[in-house]
């Protein structure tokens, strides 16, 4: 998780930045195309924070639920995934 971690943080903090630039973007009444395009841009960025939180989430949380041996809880993690993959997909 360390590397997956670091990598997430530092994309979130490169979306700090677009979302702060986009503000003034608006405020100097930019073109609107080169605003949605900004948009576009953190929508992806944030889209890879996803898939760090998600491939840590499987190597994990899923794996510990899988090798502890207990069904509830396997079921549990199963259904986690299934929801948020569900989310993501809309």
């Amino acid at each position: 998780m360390k590397d997956r971690k670091q990598a997430a943080l530092q994309r979130l903090a490169r979306v700090e930045g677009q979302v702060r630039g986009i503000g003034r973007m608006i405020e100097e009444d930019r073109y609107c195309i080169d605003v949605i395009n900004q948009v576009m841009a953190i929508r992806s960025a944030l889209s890879q924070v996803e898939i760090l939180i998600l491939q840590d989430h499987a190597d994990n949380c899923v794996q510990d639920a899988i090798t502890s041996g207990d069904p509830e809880e396997q079921r549990m993690k199963f259904k986690e995934l299934i929801s948020v993959f569900e989310k993501v997909c809309r």
